[in-house]
């Protein structure tokens, strides 16, 4: 933090009046409280509205979203989630430079950028994302095969350094929804299935990100999906019409809210609903984004949340990627309405922020139509301003290009996630076959030839390492396509032809567990099995030819036959019959 508040072009920060004097709301010697009902008190309804849209940005003002540029300066939007994020340099300067345009408005109400998951190995457009030079470790789902709170804890704070670094300051994570539908293409962003060991793992991950109370060297968790995104019912996915509803048929809704109370106790700064209607829950049958029963009812009086709760992304207006594909709402359970009547329903339910959306209009119109009063925007604004404020954006929201730089991907944190990943793999079965002969498939032959030399033929190996990745059912739509649901077995033809290989030479299969994969026909033909949630090459290669110690525990179980999956209920921990591996399992030396 710099003492001297100054723009990123060095002339002074906060000088509104012109003559070296601040506003109340400015003052970081007066109470949080003081300075958001300040501020709060000169804001017209515009600037209201403004506040509660959290709209989505590519650095650089790049296609196919609105410019940044123009929804700050023209809009007076001031939270976005982040669709890319560039080098470590370029971020920071962009970040300096939307704070610039933020700056120059009226209020000079600072900019909060927020982001999807970045230290991982996935990409998929809607929900986490690869690059930017962060220090990769494994999917979320790792974290909780790692069962060790204390790394998890480290590892996060560093997740936090980085995102800082360039000017993140807000996660659009962690899942606390539990992997109890092994379908479901969400999985690997959870942290198992377990709700004990999701406790643990959500309480060490939100004090990592977030310290022990919110303040400027934290970065806030906006925790998803409440109540629990877990049980979809057929394991589809929320972000399409086959998935609007989550289902209870064991009624084990109140487990599914075990992990957000952990996250409750840990001081999580935000929350997103899910976009699924709580179908036989008791609570009203529509989408949570829209549900006074599970903001109001049970967020906000059960649990007696005051933090921000924004909604899922264009839950109510679409998406629209020009040249590409129309995104249609996800609206489910409110799609006779209008886009008028679901912008109330979703603030009456209790929501402060509407995701993805980024014309104030929509707010504005409710307002002016009475169905909202502007004290209801004063409520949900206040909250929002209230994290600006602890974030100390207000005191200075820009960073350093050198010294992000320097933090993120640093040879450090980058050593940091390496470990994480090495402590994510599970040992499920065999033991590390013998020699130096190597036939991989799915791996880098560079990063094979330091462990050994790397043949063309599985006939010429002494063995073979051969990364897979679990199987799902391609669907149709661009967007559906990035996400893996459906079907957990193996193409017979493809069982085949990796049986007759681990026939021909002693093979390790190494499988990405996205899912709970269906390894029964596999298992028995493999001279070592593991399970990995995403793992450079050479951490792979290292367990896999015995020089590694792998210590994780499967974080869910990995059930017997696609048929044991759909006999299970989709709300019930490890309820699918006979599994393969249980929850827990890995080999002991």
């Amino acid at each position: 933090m710099r003492t001297l508040l100054h723009h990123s072009d060095g002339t002074p920060f906060r000088d509104l009046n012109h003559n070296g004097t601040m506003e109340p709301y400015e003052d970081p010697r007066l109470s949080v409280e003081e300075r958001v009902e300040d501020l709060l008190g000169r804001m017209t309804p515009e600037e209201k509205a403004a506040q509660m849209l959290h709209g989505r940005m590519l650095p650089g003002n790049q296609g196919p979203f609105p410019s940044g540029d123009h929804l700050i300066t023209e809009r007076g939007l001031t939270a976005f989630g982040m669709m890319a994020v560039p080098d470590a340099r370029t971020m920071a300067e962009w970040n300096n430079h939307v704070q610039d345009l933020a700056a120059s408005r009226r209020l000079g109400i600072p900019v909060t950028l927020a982001s999807d998951p970045r230290h991982g190995f996935t990409t998929n457009p809607a929900t986490a994302f690869a690059g930017g030079g962060f220090s990769a470790g494994p999917e979320p789902i790792g974290l909780g095969a790692t069962d060790d709170p204390e790394l998890v804890r480290e590892y996060a704070e560093l997740i936090g350094r980085e995102l800082r670094a360039v000017g993140i300051r807000v996660a659009i994570h962690p899942m606390a929804d539990l992997a109890t539908e092994p379908r479901w293409a969400r999985i690997s962003g959870t942290f198992g299935e377990d709700p004990e060991r999701v406790c643990r793992i959500i309480t060490a991950y939100i004090r990592g990100l977030q310290g022990e109370s919110i303040g400027p060297d934290s970065v806030a968790c906006m925790t998803k999906h409440f109540p629990g995104g877990g049980p979809q019912a057929g394991g589809e996915e929320s972000h399409f019409a086959a998935g609007r509803s989550l289902a209870y048929p064991g009624g084990q809704f109140e487990t599914h809210l075990r992990p957000f109370e952990a996250a409750f106790a840990a001081g999580t700064a935000q929350i997103m609903p899910a976009y699924a209607i709580p179908a036989g829950s008791g609570l009203t049958e529509v989408g949570a984004n829209f549900n006074h029963d599970v903001i109001t009812g049970l967020l906000r009086g059960k649990y007696g949340f005051d933090g921000v709760v924004c909604t899922d992304f264009n839950a109510i207006t679409g998406m629209e990627i020009p040249g590409l594909v129309t995104l249609p709402p996800r609206h489910w359970g409110v799609e006779h309405l209008t886009v008028a009547e679901q912008v109330v329903l979703t603030l009456d339910a209790g929501a402060d922020q509407l995701g993805g959306e980024t014309d104030p209009e929509l707010i504005l119109a409710a307002v002016r139509s009475g169905a909202v009063t502007e004290a209801r925007l004063d409520e949900s604004v206040r909250r929002i301003l209230r994290d600006k404020f602890r974030l100390g954006l207000f005191d200075d929201p820009y960073v350093d290009p050198d010294e992000a730089e320097r933090v993120v991907g640093s040879v450090e944190g980058r050593e940091l996630g390496r470990q994480v990943q090495r402590r994510s793999l599970v040992h499920i079965a065999g033991q590390p076959p013998a020699g130096t002969r190597i036939y991989v498939e799915g791996v880098d032959e560079e990063a094979a030839a330091r462990y050994g030399t790397v043949v063309a033929a599985p006939e010429d190996a002494d063995l073979a390492v051969v990364r897979l990745k679990t199987p799902y059912e391609k669907r149709e739509g661009l967007l559906e396509q990035a996400f893996h649901s459906g079907s957990l077995e193996f193409e017979p033809a493809e069982v085949e032809r990796l049986t007759v290989l681990a026939r021909t030479v002693p093979t390790v299969f190494a499988v990405h567990l996205e899912r709970p994969a269906v390894l029964t026909p596999l298992a028995p033909h493999a001279a070592l099995l593991i399970g990995e949630f995403g793992a450079e090459d050479d951490v792979v290669l290292a367990a896999a030819l015995g020089r590694a110690p792998m210590t994780a525990t499967l974080p869910f179980d990995l059930p017997r036959s696609d048929a044991a999956v759909a006999a299970s209920r989709e709300d019930v921990p490890f309820d699918t019959r006979d599994p393969l591996f249980h929850h827990g399992h890995r080999v002991t030396d």
